[in-house]
């Protein structure tokens, strides 16, 4: 089954590049370009191709914004993203916006088929430079949602901890054990993601868990 495919970078010879690599594919065809997010929507829309290579820094509508508006109008097409930009944020926004795979400029040209057959059968692809740094991401929101649970006692005794208590005093002033407030000190450690009173108070009050 031939591959239609329709290649989406703001660099003219980074296009030119990219279709004449996919053509040497027996089961490739690139169906259109485009060097704008606006361009690639509107391309799509004429075209239907079954893959979209897309970068994402580009002007107007950049690409993230592109997958959004490609993916809302046609589930069918899929993204796979090739781009030069590796933060955390930008991936976590392309796969947020629908992108089923994401490379880095620079990736071997076998990397670069194999994606574009991976996801056209329905696949996801990651690098694995890319897959860490999306689990990391990841990571550090859900260890965000962790803080918002706070029980009502652990707010409690991360707010002496704050004023400076030892656990003797924490265990006097809310009338339970130095073994309980040890418990509820390990549990903040986990929750914060912190290895010390003095780095979970410093992180709840950057994060505006606490004040003083």
């Amino acid at each position: 089954m031939m591959i239609r495919i329709l290649v989406v970078d703001d660099h003219p010879v980074v296009r030119a590049g990219l279709v004449m690599m996919l053509g040497t594919q027996a089961d490739m065809q690139v169906v259109g370009e485009a060097g704008d997010g606006q361009e690639a929507v509107a391309q799509v829309a004429a075209h239907r191709p079954d893959v979209v290579l897309m970068d994402l820094e580009m002007p107007g509508l950049d690409g993230v914004q592109a997958i959004q508006r490609i993916t809302a109008e046609r589930s069918d097409t899929r993204i796979l993203v090739l781009t030069a930009y590796d933060t955390d944020e930008r991936i976590l926004q392309a796969v947020q916006a629908g992108a089923r795979g994401y490379l880095l400029k620079g990736v071997p040209r076998d990397e670069i088929f194999n994606a574009v057959r991976v996801v056209h059968s329905g696949g996801s692809l990651l690098q694995p430079a890319v897959a860490t740094k999306l689990l990391n991401r990841v990571g550090d929101l859900l260890r965000g949602e962790r803080e918002e649970t706070l029980t009502e006692r652990e707010m409690q005794v991360l707010g002496l901890m704050a004023k400076g208590y030892r656990n003797k005093e924490i265990a006097k002033d809310l009338f339970i054990t130095e073994r309980t407030v040890k418990f509820h000190a390990n549990i903040l450690f986990q929750k914060l993601n912190v290895d010390s009173r003095t780095e979970a108070v410093s992180q709840a009050l950057q994060r505006g868990i606490i004040k003083l």
